[in-house]
Order: structure tokens, then C-alpha cells, then sequence
């Protein structure tokens, strides 16, 4: 029975993440920088000097920076790591280039995101914004479409809850602080119910709870303060140890650069068959691309929503750094590692064992050490994608309930048990599970996208306009 379930399930999920969901992603990206006239490149520079910049007045909770962080910290995770690793192995080095064409579009889609959320959001009765896909949908489609922004709230509920903000992190930490504290499971002990399970599992997961629970219960605001502190710090210490591997490997990059190129539109000559057609390629690249970065899952605007200005273009411009941080700098850097080393080709490993290679193997340093800033680099990005998530499906879940008070700290309480839980959870159908209600939130998104396509560069438009005439 269990059987004919993951079946099911799994075949639900390939259909969700398959090439139609990547098609309708990746030809919004391209509409929407068509009709912004490359708006990615021709105004990069302005949006990274505004992601330090901001606003002097403005109505929102936090700063636009801190709203980049907090979208950041649910972004930046093992996806960076652990999926850029998964792409180059099942996709070749090709999957690489793929990844950063769906991030080079995925950033007009990004902006437009941030700047729907801030035009149509409302302002609760106690003064904190809510907004994002859900209203949106409703304010910019119309109260027709009320039930299509239900649709993406209630999938959003399921996301955070049930697996990619809880579940998949938590097990990717704990596995994490095992894999170098306790690789051969030397110190264990029985749980009742639950089996056998190294010490370095219980303890982490023991102060891995009790850390979100102190955050959590402190809002958005203490959320938005840890993920200004860790994203930038950990994400600083991950690019000095990715670029100091690149520069002592400089002359093999021409060669990595020619691999990834060829490998892109002729894998199998690259991989010697293993990936023999261009479109698994493109999948692997593509769906990573999009799964690490999140642009038009809908999710980043929720955060933006909350973001202190005035200006929805601006935000919308700050809100596009964080893809073009997220893959093209991040992702960029481990997949180059991974390629230079050649960790892509050493028969078994997987996952997090192919960056951890690269790593110890590209870096003039003791493998212990590289190894150990590996895990520090896992666990903290792990631990703010699961901090990002909760503030996520909590808006959400106040927009389903109108802001139920009682309804929402019940939901924060079994987010918290849910981290707790997480590394003795196997169940591979919570997984998948995740992963569907992951990719069903971009449909309502996207559609709405499309739809406010022409609100979209009306408002850029007028906005640089007057910009110019204040010159």
C-alpha cells in the first residue's frame, strides 16, 4: 500500500516540476524582460546601491535591506550547496549554464514580484503590512479571483509546515553535524518509538528547536534583525572559501568555462554519455535554478510586503538582487568548484559529499577544516530558510483566517514541534509531498503575473520618469 502511495505521489510530483511548470516559469521570465527592456542588466548597478540604501520614510515593518535578508534567508539554503551539487551530477556540468539563464530571466520576474507586493499591499489594524501573491491576486486581478489567491495561500500553509521550511532542513542539518562529528554512528542512543540515532542528532535537534523557538516567538522583527546578522555573514565566509578555491585553480577556469558551454548544448561529449540530450540538461539546471533562487514560487514578496518605502519599483529592483545573489554569485561559485575539481565525475558520492570533495580537494587547507566550514556554511543557511518559511506561511495563513490570532501562534507552536521532529522524520511521502505543494504555489502566481504584466511596466515606467525629471 505504501508502495502504490510513493508511487503515486511521485509521479504527481515529476508532473508538478516537470517541463510544463519550467515552461510557463522560465516564458514568464522572458516576457517580463522583453517588456522591461532588460531591465535586469540596464539597472543592476542602481539595485545593488538600494539593497544598502534605505528609505528615510516609507510605511512597513522592517527596511528594505532587511526585507532582501529575510527573503534571502528562506533562498540561501542547501539548495546552494546540496542542489547545485545534485544538478551537475544527474545534468552534467552543462546543467550549470542552464541554472544561470533561468536566474539571468528569473531576476525580471524576481522585480516584478517585489513590486506587486508592495503596490497592493494593505496594512493590518495593528499597523504591520501583509501582502504578496495573495493580494495581488485579489486587488490587481479583482475579488473574482479571490479563490485563485486562497488556492496559493493554502499551498503556502503546506509548504512551510510540511517539509521544505521544516522537515527537508532540519534532516539536511542534522545529517550535516553527524556526517562530521559521528560519520560512523560510534555514539548512539535508543529513542522509544523512533530507533537508534547518533548523540550528535538528538543534541542538535534539541538546540536547533530551542533557537527557532526563541526567534519565532519574537515576529517578524527578530526574524528579520537574526537574518540581517547570519545571511550576509554566512554568505561572505561561503564566497571567501568558493573564491579562494577558484583563484587556486585559475588556470583550469577556460577549461571549466568550455565545459559547461559544450556540456550545456552537447552534454554527452562532455559526460561521455551518461547525459546523452541537451534537455536533461536544461531540467536539471533549470528546475535547480528555479527550486534555489524561488523566483515565481511567489514566496519572496510576502517578505517584501513588509519592506519600509514607498516605492514599489524600488523594492522591486532590491528584491531582484536577491536572485541574482543567490545564483547567479552562490549557486555560480559552487558549481564552478564542483567543475574545477572534478568532484562531478568521482564514482559514488552525492549531494553534500560532492561539494564537501571539491572543497577539501581545491582548497590548500587541512580537509578537516574546509569540511568543518562546509557544515557551519549548511547548518546556518538551513536554519534560516527554516526562520524565512515560518514568516512565510504564516502570512498566508493569516490571510486565510483573517488575521486569527489564536488560529496563527497554534500554527508557530507546531512549526516549532515540526523542527524538533524533523531528523527522525524518513518518510520519504512528506518529501514529495513538500516538494508538489512547493510547485503548485507558482501556478496561482504566475497566472497573476501575466495578467499584471502591463500594470507592471506602467509602473516602472512612470516611476524612472520621474526619477529623470529630478535629476
Amino acid at each position: 500500500m505504501w508502495e502504490a502511495i510513493n508511487s503515486f505521489l511521485t509521479t504527481v510530483d515529476n508532473l508538478v516540476w516537470g517541463v510544463p511548470l519550467m515552461v510557463l516559469i522560465m516564458t514568464g521570465g522572458i516576457l517580463l524582460t522583453a517588456r522591461l527592456g532588460l531591465l535586469q542588466i540596464r539597472r543592476l548597478p542602481l539595485a545593488l546601491k538600494w539593497m544598502f540604501k534605505n528609505e528615510e520614510e516609507g510605511d512597513g515593518e522592517i527596511s528594505s535591506f532587511a526585507a532582501l535578508c529575510t527573503a534571502l534567508s528562506a533562498t540561501i539554503g542547501t539548495g546552494n550547496i546540496v542542489g547545485v551539487a545534485t544538478a551537475v551530477c544527474a545534468g552534467g556540468p552543462g546543467a550549470l549554464f542552464w541554472m544561470i539563464l533561468a536566474a539571468f530571466f528569473g531576476m525580471a520576474t524576481k522585480f516584478s514580484e517585489g513590486l506587486l507586493a508592495v503596490k497592493y499591499r494593505v496594512v493590518a489594524e495593528d499597523g504591520h503590512s501583509l501582502g504578496g501573491p495573495f493580494y495581488y491576486i485579489e486587488k490587481g486581478m479583482g475579488t473574482k479571483w479571490k479563490w485563485l489567491a486562497k488556492i496559493f495561500a493554502f499551498f503556502g500553509v503546506c509548504v512551510g509546515l510540511f517539509g521544505i521550511g521544516t522537515f527537508s532542513q532540519v534532516n539536511g542539518i542534522s545529517s550535516a553535524v553527524q556526517n562530521f562529528f559521528d560519520p560512523n554512528k560510534s555514539n548512539c542512543v535508543n529513542i522509544p518509538f523512533l530507533g537508534e540515532y547518533s548523540w550528535a542528532v538528538v543534541i542538535s535537534s534539541l538546540i536547533l528547536a530551542a533557537c527557532v523557538a526563541a526567534i519565532l516567538i519574537g515576529g517578524l522583527k527578530r526574524i528579520a534583525t537574526v537574518s540581517q546578522i547570519i545571511v550576509p555573514f554566512m554568505a561572505v565566509i561561503y564566497l571567501i572559501f568558493s573564491v579562494a578555491l577558484i583563484l587556486l585553480n585559475v588556470t583550469e577556469i577556460p577549461a571549466a568555462i568550455v565545459t559547461v558551454v559544450k556540456g550545456a548544448f552537447n552534454p554527452s561529449a562532455v559526460t561521455g554519455g551518461v547525459v546523452g540530450t541537451m534537455i536533461v540538461s536544461m531540467q536539471k539546471g533549470v528546475a535547480r535554478g528555479i527550486f534555489s533562487n524561488e523566483a515565481g514560487l511567489g514566496s519572496a514578496p510576502i517578505a517584501a510586503a513588509a519592506a519600509q518605502t514607498k516605492e514599489p519599483v524600488r523594492q522591486g529592483l532590491v528584491s531582484m538582487t536577491g536572485t541574482f545573489i543567490d545564483t547567479i554569485v552562490i549557486c555560480t561559485m559552487t558549481g564552478l568548484s564542483i567543475v574545477l575539481t572534478g568532484a562531478w565525475q568521482v564514482e559514488g558520492l552525492e549531494g553534500v559529499q560532492v561539494t564537501t570533495y571539491a572543497f577539501q580537494h581545491g582548497l590548500s587547507i587541512p580537509g578537516q577544516i574546509s569540511a568543518f566550514v562546509l557544515m557551519i556554511c549548511l547548518v546556518f543557511f538551513a536554519f534560516t530558510t527554516i526562520l524565512g518559511w515560518d514568516y512565510y506561511s504564516e502570512r498566508c495563513l493569516e490571510y486565510l483566517t483573517n488575521g486569527h490570532k489564536k488560529t496563527i501562534l497554534t500554527y508557530r507552536w507546531l512549526y516549532i514541534l515540526a523542527v524538533f521532529i524533523g531528523p527522525y522524520m524518513t518518510v520519504s511521502a512528506v518529501w514529495t509531498i513538500a516538494d508538489i505543494f512547493n510547485g503548485l504555489m507558482a501556478i496561482p502566481n504566475m497566472i497573476a503575473l501575466f495578467a499584471l504584466s502591463g500594470v507592471i511596466v506602467k509602473e516602472t515606467k512612470a516611476f524612472f520618469a520621474a526619477e529623470k525629471h529630478k535629476m
